[in-house]
């Protein structure tokens, strides 16, 4: 593999944490990396992301890149690819990466994947893994494209740690006349948690019983661990917490040091979400439920003798 471009994304003044994932993943893979960060006034950005797994970086600076804006990100995209000579193109998976990066490949003519959570490198060429089939299966491609423009899942592996040597530069772009035009940001008002970036997260099920017992047992002890609560999707169908909560392959797909698992069956689609956690724990009167399949502690027991005991011998520990 000889050089992977990154594209950036900034949002509310910083370059997000999915793009320094995106770092780790060219990092690991060999060869060149180099990068691409849109926006006005963006050089100190670009100089941090330079020293974090960013390699050689790319300004595309400007009031064309003052907010997003499709056609412009396209042309700098293509031009940094250009500038690079990179065969390969990582984007974040996001609502941003959804509308560019197929956009970048059809220009390019190149190879498209969507929605990776693994990139290897055999031959010399990205092999890479997505889940199919609603998280059921997961698929290993590859492509004969010299170019390849592939997203990649937020939360599929850590961050890039650590410094490297990468010098930024300015990147002339020609965006001509745009079409669409930025017009304002609407932004909901913000609920419950990110759980991505949560090290700790309590889940609870159908198990659970009912919406109360969530404030009741789950949420204190996920409180007590200092960490977030969580939830599989039938209690979120049901109507027990709001979306943002919801665990899976339809809701936030998770990478924390512990997930404990509360009342939860088990089915494929949250599985998918959570079962790259670095430890999990699961808690089930059903020991035949697949959640014990992934985790590295079973309990088989009534979770409402379990969780209050454990939510009180933290308490006690943390003094």
């Amino acid at each position: 593999m000889s050089t992977i471009l990154i594209v950036t994304e900034i949002q509310n003044g910083t370059i997000r944490e999915a793009s320094y994932e995106l770092a780790a993943f060219a990092n690991k893979l060999g060869g060149t990396v180099k990068s691409l960060v849109m926006g006005q006034g963006a050089d100190s950005l670009a100089s941090e992301f330079a020293s974090k797994g960013g390699g050689e970086t790319y300004v595309a600076d400007g009031e064309a890149f003052a907010n997003y804006n499709v056609e412009a990100a396209s042309a700098a995209i293509q031009a940094a690819v250009a500038a690079s000579g990179a065969d390969l193109v990582l984007v974040s998976n996001t609502p941003t990466g959804w509308d560019v990066a197929p956009r970048v490949a059809a220009a390019l003519d190149a190879g498209f994947v969507s929605d990776c959570f693994k990139i290897d490198e055999e031959g010399g060429k990205p092999v890479f893994h997505r889940r199919v089939f609603n998280g059921k299966l997961d698929a290993t491609l590859s492509t004969t494209a010299d170019k390849v423009v592939a997203t990649v899942q937020p939360g599929a592996t850590a961050p890039f740690e650590g410094s490297t040597d990468g010098a930024t530069s300015k990147l002339e772009v020609s965006v001509g006349e745009l079409r669409a035009k930025f017009k304002e940001i609407k932004q909901s008002e913000a609920k419950g948690v990110d759980l991505s970036k949560a090290d700790v997260i309590v889940s609870g099920g159908r198990g659970v019983g009912a919406p109360e017992k969530f404030t009741e047992v789950i949420q204190p002890l996920a409180d007590a661990l200092g960490g977030a609560m969580g939830a599989s999707r039938p209690v979120v169908d049901a109507g027990w917490l709001p979306h943002e909560y919801q665990v899976g392959s339809s809701g936030q797909v998770v990478q924390p040091k512990l997930y404990i698992a509360v009342g939860i069956s088990g089915a494929i689609q949250h599985l998918v979400g959570m079962k790259s956690s670095n430890y999990i724990i699961a808690i089930n009167k059903d020991p035949d439920a697949p959640i014990f399949e992934v985790a590295n502690l079973g309990v088989v027991a009534d979770l409402f003798e379990i969780v209050p005991a454990l939510t009180k011998a933290v308490a006690e520990a943390k003094g």
